[in-house]
């Protein structure tokens, strides 16, 4: 099995394709990109670096069974993370949101996800900055960083490409060593 799992939670199809076109950036070292709501802890725990997305959806909600999916998304999944050990895990976390119509809630997904894994021990990298977006606040900033990479498929779709190959970039050292 490959070394790097892609995890996503989806609702409108969006998280699904930026999943698969990360994979297809990386190559031969990623496994297939999987939703969320259809793995198991220990095919998840499999992996020792893992590239996670999620939508935000609603008023900062994961996908998930309350937010009107059919299926299991990040919000059943995560409490199955806090029983587990993550230590040596290295995490890189994705985000999709809107900016102008949830300018409160932008990527709070992103936030959300971070601090799951985080307590349970994993290493997160690929910081954003918040430079190039207009929000009020999000649960996925720390200072003036996004936890992860932010994108904004509704307002900036033209900015994703290169948002992507940069961030890219910038977790590839650790996650291909």
């Amino acid at each position: 099995m490959p070394s790097i799992g892609i995890f996503f939670g989806t609702d409108t199809g969006r998280t699904r394709l930026l999943a698969k076109q990360i994979a297809k950036k990386l190559g031969d070292a990623v496994a297939a990109p999987v939703n969320i709501g259809r793995t198991t802890l220990t095919d998840f725990l499999a992996h020792d670096r893992l590239i996670l997305g999620s939508p935000t959806l609603g008023a900062g909600e994961l996908p998930g069974l309350s937010t009107g999916l059919n299926q299991p998304s990040w919000e059943e999944f995560l409490p199955q993370l806090a029983g587990a050990d993550l230590r040596g895990k290295i995490v890189a976390i994705f985000g999709l949101g809107d900016q102008k119509k949830y300018p409160d809630e932008f990527v709070d997904a992103i936030g959300l996800i971070h601090d799951v894994v985080l307590a349970a021990g994993a290493t997160v990298i690929g910081r954003w900055p918040v430079d190039g977006y207009e929000f009020n606040i999000s649960q996925a900033v720390d200072g003036d960083e996004f936890l992860g990479l932010a994108i904004d498929q509704i307002n900036q779709p033209l900015l994703t490409e290169e948002r992507v190959e940069r961030w890219l970039a910038q977790i590839s050292p650790e996650l291909l060593r």
